[in-house]
Parts: structure tokens; C-alpha cells; sequence
């Protein structure tokens, strides 16, 4: 099984998928897991399949650790798998949906892995969740953290909004101070982030200086996205046997 990440100069970023692979690898023994990067951070995943193959692997499993089916799984990941074939050793290669909405549908481990971050970061009730996201200009892409979000709301029982970290609006503390103008007391923030950076970074910052009670760390390697790589990877080699 092949993770592939998005890629951060921020070495925490990197750490993170780390420890996710481990995570999987050992919810699944005697499968080989491993990371890879699409920038910033070796092996790419062209290198990391080539690899496999090498070692006499005839198939993987690629599963994009992405939260939406933008760019990166549309142009970048079909790419690097077919330079990996281009050249070298044959390699079969499935790749799964992102971690993100397929179609309508959220998963409901995505949504766990989501409540665990916020419980761990301040237990108790909220009035309202705002969900950042790290942003994208992609309008689908979008519309599938909208929907991460109104699942996030119903899950929770609480207003919920979107807010993005770059390239589109709102940002978090416009979106938090929305809703404390709307009259909610305790604003929780849900990182839908796969790993800490920048970004995250920013996010707790201003989250923090618009009111907001809570905010939560990224996913990482929670259980809910463990259980969520392997059923991504189970669905996808099922439907190919």
C-alpha cells in the first residue's frame, strides 16, 4: 500500500504521514506501508512505486491522503503513476478515492476522526463548529467541504460554517466572528487538515483571537483515518479482483 501526501516544507508535515503509514501498517500486518510525498519531501511517489516494483512487488494499492478530488488526484497522482510504469519493473497500480466526500457521501470516519480532534481539544457542548480547510480555488472542491461541514453540523447538532486558510473566503476568525455576532457562546474550530503546518498554524492563531473556545488539532493519525485508509484501499482492490 502506497500513501501519497501532498507535501510541506514544514517537517511536521512529513512526520505526520510518518506516523499515519505506521499506524496503518500496523492495523495491517504483513502489508507493506509506505509514504510518499508529491512536493516538497522524498520519495515521490513515481520513486516509491518504482520501488516496489523492484522489489518484486506486482501490485499496489495508491491511496491518496487528500481531503478533496482536486488538482493533485485529478492531473498529479494519474501522472506519477504513469511514469512509474513508463520504465522498470511492471506494477499494477489501483488508486482509491481521496479521504474526502465520493459524490454526496462523507464518510462517517472522517466525521469520528473530526469529533475526536474537537473532544480532545475542549470536551463538552458547542453553539456553533466553524470547519477550516486549507482552501482551494477548485469550486467542486468546495462544495465537498461544504458538505463535510453540514454532515460536521448535524453530526455535532450545531450551526455549522466553512472557512479556508488561502484562496477563497471566509477566513477562520471572519467565520467565527460571524457567529459570535449571532449569538454563540462557545465557537469550536475543527481542523480538516490531514497534518500540522503553516496553515494549521495560522488557522489556531486567528481562530483563537476572533473568540473561538476550541481548536482542534489536525487529523493525523487518529484511529477514524487509519480505519478510513483501509477501507479506502478494501473497497478498491475489491472492485478490481
Amino acid at each position: 500500500m502506497l500513501l501519497v501526501a501532498h507535501g510541506s516544507r514544514d517537517p511536521r508535515a512529513a512526520e505526520a504521514t510518518r506516523a499515519l503509514a505506521r499506524a496503518v501498517s500496523a492495523a495491517r500486518p504483513g502489508t507493506p506501508v509506505l509514504a510518499s510525498w508529491l512536493d516538497h519531501t522524498e520519495p515521490g511517489p513515481t520513486e516509491a512505486l518504482r520501488g516496489l516494483a523492484a522489489a518484486g512487488h506486482s501490485r499496489a494499492v495508491l491511496v491518496p491522503l487528500l481531503l478533496t478530488a482536486a488538482y493533485h488526484r485529478r492531473v498529479d497522482i494519474p501522472a506519477a503513476v504513469a511514469a512509474a510504469q513508463e520504465s522498470g519493473p511492471s506494477i499494477a497500480v489501483t488508486v482509491t478515492d481521496v479521504l474526502g466526500p465520493v459524490g454526496q457521501h462523507v464518510d462517517r470516519s472522517l466525521l469520528a476522526g473530526l469529533v475526536r480532534r474537537l473532544d480532545e481539544a475542549e470536551p463538552g457542548r458547542f453553539d456553533a463548529v466553524v470547519l477550516a480547510a486549507a482552501g482551494t480555488r477548485d469550486a467542486s472542491a468546495r462544495a465537498s467541504v461544504g458538505r463535510v461541514a453540514n454532515a460536521l453540523g448535524v453530526t455535532l447538532g450545531t450551526p455549522a460554517r466553512v472557512s479556508y486558510a488561502s484562496a477563497a473566503p471566509p477566513a477562520v476568525g471572519a467565520a467565527v466572528a460571524r457567529l459570535r455576532t449571532r449569538g454563540a457562546q462557545r465557537v469550536a474550530v475543527a481542523a480538516y487538515f490531514l497534518a500540522p503546518g503553516l496553515f494549521h498554524d495560522a488557522v489556531a492563531a486567528a481562530a483563537r483571537e476572533a473568540g473561538a473556545v476550541a481548536v482542534a488539532a489536525p487529523l493525523t493519525d487518529a484511529p477514524e483515518l487509519v480505519g478510513l485508509v483501509l477501507d479506502r484501499a478494501d473497497i478498491r482492490a475489491s472492485s478490481t479482483r
